[in-house]
């Protein structure tokens, strides 16, 4: 009975790694897919805040 739960409890571990990776594979797809307008994005939030700070 010990040794079907620590083989449970390994293959659980195992399947989560994996599922990590995938999701991150996938979250890095599409940081390099949408790259140019994630770019855009955050270039244009510091520019706010940095036009917002300079009135405080």
């Amino acid at each position: 009975m010990q040794m079907l739960w620590k083989r449970f409890i390994c293959e659980e571990t195992a399947v989560g790694v994996v599922e990590i990776i995938l999701i991150l594979v996938i979250l890095i797809g599409l940081v390099i897919i949408f790259k140019q307008q994630l770019t855009t994005i955050v270039n244009s939030i510091f520019e706010k805040i940095s036009s917002q700070s300079d009135s405080v």
